[in-house]
């Protein structure tokens, strides 16, 4: 499964990530957020998106570990591997007008931090 991640890039961008090599992606409080990110797998791959400024899918990365807070079992720990810069980043209004994101939750709920994304849908982001 792959997933596309969203951060604000002046709290944590993409380079931010590719300097710190690593990083615990934490911050999400929307119950449906913190249910796809349960469902994370080590191995996949996620889509970083930065939302709010630029609103711009930049990069990937890959899922380290997915463990449970000790203080709060709902909610997972993400730790995350930097990947590598998308050769062109797609923009919001190019990802609105491809095909494969027709119904997409991300459209559906704009305030989610974590969407699961389909094979066709991340092979667009990332190869398209």
């Amino acid at each position: 499964m792959h997933y596309l991640l969203k951060t604000e890039p002046e709290k944590y961008s993409f380079d931010d990530l590719l300097r710190d090599g690593e990083t615990l992606w934490d911050g999400v409080k929307n119950a449906q957020a913190l249910m796809t990110l349960r469902q994370m797998r080590r191995g996949e791959t996620c889509v970083i998106y930065h939302s709010n400024t630029g609103k711009v899918a930049v990069g990937t990365a890959k899922v380290i570990s997915v463990t449970a807070d000790p203080n709060d079992p709902k909610t997972p720990l993400v730790r995350l591997q930097a990947g590598k810069r998308l050769k062109r980043e797609k923009p919001l209004a190019e990802i609105r007008r491809q095909g494969a994101f027709l119904g997409s939750v991300m459209f559906r709920q704009f305030r989610l931090s974590v969407v699961p994304l389909s094979q066709e849908q991340f092979d667009w982001l990332v190869h398209g």
